[in-house]
């Protein structure tokens, strides 16, 4: 399937024709980073090589190449920074997963399962150490300025997160804001990197960064929405993970205001005790009260300010694929 069928019909967006139009600048990048994972400390190699190695859709470097593309071409130092995204997406993972004492990842035994949590902390210090000592080889202040921003951002998104852990009176708004700094920004930097390297104007740069939060916003939402509706094989992750941790999610939200008083009661209870033995119930009402209705919409909604925030690109098979990933972000089942 050609990339832009795949734009054209909406039922049936190919992605990996989306990946294939950055295929040999994403081996590059592959090659960056297992060079950069070579250290004498064997651990680190190891589970650098595991997390690195254990799938994902590299989503976020291809982004970056992506744009790069739609704005003309792929430079050198367009690669070294899809490998520091990655770099930085990889540690953020690791901490979550024992933030979250999460034991199941993309399908696999997550990293701090096998290793244990104190290595799971101290290897992703290490990637985020190494994805700056990279970042500094462009010699250019307003990259690290994104990407100093843009850690730093992921870290309060952590914060707020924990906070609102086990919060059943957590606002749609509040979890926005989650969401926005967590999840989102990463996106929002791929894309903004790669208008700031092509030398773009700063509306341009501004929208491109728009496009990569809007489509991270869609992502994001789908991920809540496929927590009840996808299933442990698809999703790599065990189904109901983020009710086990507390998490007020936007369907749960959602689910708490439009449901009745017991209905409400029962997510409020789930989520103040962080338990999995609700899901079942929990399902039900969130089925019932079209809360994943609702969240799709949502996402629905960030996909299209994504599309509209592509108009200041010219017309390309890039752009073209960059609107097909934002179909995709809402159409997808894992």
């Amino acid at each position: 399937m050609t990339t832009q069928a795949a734009v054209n019909d909406s039922e049936s967006i190919d992605f990996d024709a989306i990946k294939n139009l950055t295929s040999e600048e994403a081996k590059a990048v592959d090659q960056l980073i297992i060079n950069e994972l070579s250290s004498d400390v064997i651990l680190i190699n190891q589970m650098s090589h595991y997390i690195i190695g254990s799938g994902g859709k590299r989503l976020r470097p291809m982004l970056l190449l992506l744009t790069a593309k739609a704005l003309g071409k792929v430079s050198d130092d367009h690669l070294v920074l899809a490998a520091v995204i990655e770099f930085i997406h990889t540690a953020t993972l690791l901490h979550d997963d024992v933030v979250d004492e999460s034991d199941l990842r993309r399908g696999k035994d997550s990293a701090n399962a096998v290793w244990g949590n104190a290595a799971s902390v101290l290897v992703g210090d290490y990637l985020y150490s190494s994805a700056f000592e990279m970042m500094v080889r462009t010699n250019n202040m307003r990259v690290m300025e994104i990407l100093s921003t843009t850690t730093t951002a992921i870290a309060e998104g952590e914060v707020l997160q924990l906070l609102n852990c086990n919060n059943p009176d957590t606002t749609e708004q509040k979890y926005l804001e989650v969401i926005a700094r967590k999840t989102a920004i990463l996106f929002s930097a791929a894309t903004r990197l790669a208008a700031v390297l092509a030398g773009s104007d700063k509306v341009a740069e501004d929208s491109l960064a728009l496009y990569g939060q809007q489509l991270g916003v869609a992502f994001q939402l789908i991920d809540d929405a496929l927590d009840y509706k996808s299933t442990t094989e698809d999703l790599g992750k065990n189904l109901g993970d983020d009710l086990a941790e507390g998490k007020p999610t936007l369907p749960l939200i959602y689910a708490i205001s439009h449901g009745t008083e017991s209905q409400a009661k029962v997510i409020v209870d789930a989520i103040t005790q962080g338990s999995r033995d609700a899901f079942n119930e929990v399902y039900d009402i969130v089925i019932s009260t079209k809360a994943i209705e609702y969240t799709e919409k949502c996402a629905e909604d960030a996909a299209q300010k994504a599309i509209a925030a592509l108009d200041c690109l010219p017309k390309s098979e890039s752009k073209d694929a960059l609107i097909a990933l934002a179909k995709f972000s809402v159409q997808r089942d894992h």
